[in-house]
């Protein structure tokens, strides 16, 4: 036997080889990431944009207003600087786990919802995920604090109770901002 063919036979050869492909894939990951992250920040923050002239289409512009002791479902509120209205961004639970639930509402100075639109969801397809489809979003319109005549989705109710729960936090963040003015 020749010297130095026990350590190609043995164990040693195959964690190496392995280590050093595990290195070579974590560092193609980590590349990918780099190239990548801008990008789906940018994607993320213009869908949040375009949420924010959904629901409140009458706002020239908004700005980011800082507000402490919010709901913990509200994430940002924004004031339309024209003075129509708020735009609070919204993260629930939903039946897909925790945090599943990327939501925009739009409010008039009134107090009264002018839209409301779902940014994203992990909710099951064809029960919960009803919640994005304007049948169940559209009753929001117009709504106050009450939220009289929504309904929660038969078959989804676990989902549209949790939309409904941070709509309600959107009104209790809608206090907080006004007071904020």
């Amino acid at each position: 036997m020749k010297k130095g063919s026990k350590f190609r036979s043995g164990p040693v050869m195959p964690v190496l080889i392995l280590t050093v492909i595990c290195l070579v894939i974590t560092a193609a990951l980590a590349f990918t990431n780099h190239i990548t992250a801008p990008i789906i920040k940018e994607t993320e923050r213009a869908v949040a944009e375009q949420g924010r002239k959904d629901v409140l289409p009458e706002a020239d512009g908004f700005q980011l207003m800082d507000i402490s002791g919010l709901p913990e479902t509200v994430k940002e509120v924004y004031k339309a600087t024209n003075g129509t209205g708020y735009v609070f961004m919204l993260t629930s639970d939903g039946y897909g786990g925790a945090d599943t639930m990327n939501l925009a509402c739009g409010m008039d100075t009134d107090g009264k919802i002018t839209a409301v639109k779902v940014l994203s969801h992990q909710e099951t397809a064809g029960l919960g995920s009803q919640v994005a489809e304007s049948k169940f979003t559209d009753q929001f319109i117009g709504k106050g604090s009450d939220l009289d005549g929504v309904d929660v989705i038969s078959g989804a109710s676990r989902s549209s109770g949790y939309f409904i729960n941070a709509i309600h936090d959107a009104f209790d963040a809608y206090e907080m901002a006004k007071g904020a003015d």
